[in-house]
């Protein structure tokens, strides 16, 4: 990661930010990136409308950025004063390469302000470093089982309340043409929940280095548990990311039967599931599951009960250190962390940082287990270089061997030995 030009400034304004005679930013045009279309519309136009009435003669552009071109784009941008967002969205996982490097501003004067205590714990974590804040969470979302409750209950199954209850029932309803749990070979942030269910760690830090555990007895436990889970369950190829797995729960369009009675995907993927209707505007969509009696969800159930770990989703937010208005970025954040907007993410379906306003996301079940499964939710390590490891694609190169039938043992070893060195070159 070419970010050290970034060392620097980071806990101070940029030199050339002008205030007026009352201590106010002279007026400028901002510029916060947004990544992939998950900030609807209406939360974009509200952004630049508040913002450019509370902060007269300043204007607010939105840009979107594409998440598989986001790392490398604000390795490029961030540490250029001129051409810098003054503002950017950044996933979690990615969030520790940049904050370590001093890319983005120190936000801990700003922390309580902004929400505290009350802002998710885990996204809060990987955007500090040396016990600073430079990344602060921006919406969560978590990930769930979506299931075909007619097929299960068919085959006298219910809703399971152990892993090992969840492994039985899905492999009993595999079929040649039906998964009983559809999950692609390569798709590591959903198999690394059976690795987190079984108090697993995919890396540690110590004495300031990060070492790959994937050789960890508990994690080796949750790696062979997801190999048999694939194995048993699963006909979705073992080279297979990235899948649109809900489409796999619907009946098909000439009423072909589902090609999955269970899959694990993101809250969101709610409303592509469900019979065919027709929206307001003459559009064939699904009904998001409005027949109770034949589609469903429960979380991932623990080990001994309860609810297992999940990868959660989401992203964080900073200020770039080079920013030349940061204090005009600093009262957009105001607004993006204040109880409308906050309010306004959780009815759009997007988990609100702020733990006071989860109450926006609704009170119905899929409110309530995306909820709970944030609130047990795990991230993947805070390490410099882990924003380099995905961009390997080692997980996937990993997932994909186990799903092939190799020894986790040595599998896991050998990735271990891949993954050490880059986990602390941010």
């Amino acid at each position: 990661m070419a970010l050290t030009a970034c060392s620097s400034g980071s806990d101070a304004p940029a030199d050339d930010e002008s205030t007026s005679a009352d201590g106010t930013p002279e007026p400028a045009d901002i510029t916060l990136w947004l990544a992939g279309p998950d900030t609807p519309d209406a939360l974009r136009d509200y952004l630049t409308s508040t913002f450019e009435e509370e902060n007269p003669g300043s204007t607010l552009t939105i840009e979107q950025q594409e998440w598989p071109d986001l790392v490398t784009s604000l390795t490029t941008a961030l540490p250029d004063a001129e051409n810098t967002p003054d503002v950017t969205e950044i996933g979690n996982t990615q969030s520790p390469t940049f904050t370590t490097v001093g890319a983005f501003r120190d936000l801990t004067p700003l922390y309580e302000e902004l929400g505290g205590d009350a802002l998710l714990p885990s996204f809060v974590e990987v955007g500090m470093a040396e016990g600073k804040n430079y990344s602060l969470p921006y919406y969560f979302g978590s990930r769930y089982m979506f299931y075909r409750k007619d097929i299960w209950t068919a085959a006298g199954l219910e809703a399971p309340t152990t892993l090992s209850e969840f492994s039985d029932a899905v492999k009993e309803l595999h079929t040649d043409s039906q998964s009983g749990f559809a999950i692609g070979g390569q798709d590591w942030r959903n198999g690394i929940s059976w690795v987190f269910a079984n108090d697993g760690e995919l890396a540690v830090e110590e004495d300031g280095k990060w070492t790959s555990t994937l050789s960890d007895a508990n994690t080796i436990k949750g790696l062979e548990q997801w190999q048999d889970v694939f194995e048993g369950a699963s006909n979705v190829p073992a080279s297979a990311m990235d899948v649109a797995y809900w489409d796999f729960l619907n009946d098909g369009t000439d009423g072909e039967a589902p090609e999955a009675a269970t899959i694990m995907a993101p809250n969101w993927a709610r409303w592509s599931i469900g019979d065919l209707t027709t929206n307001d505007d003459g559009e064939e969509v699904r009904d998001g599951m409005v027949d109770d009696s034949k589609y469903d969800i429960f979380g991932l159930p623990g080990v001994d009960g309860g609810l297992a770990p999940v990868f959660a989703g989401g992203s964080n937010i900073g200020i770039s250190a080079q920013s030349q208005h940061p204090e005009l970025a600093e009262n957009l954040l105001r607004i993006i962390f204040s109880e409308e907007y906050q309010t306004m993410l959780g009815e759009n379906g997007l988990g609100p940082a702020n733990s006071d306003y989860v109450s926006s996301l609704g009170d119905d079940k899929f409110a309530q287990t995306m909820i709970d499964t944030a609130a047990v939710s795990q991230l993947t390590p805070a390490a410099p270089g882990w924003a380099a490891v995905e961009g390997a694609s080692l997980y996937e190169q990993l997932f994909q061997a186990i799903a092939e039938g190799g020894d986790v043992t040595e599998i896991a070893a050998e990735y271990d030995e891949k993954i050490t060195p880059m986990l602390n070159n941010g």
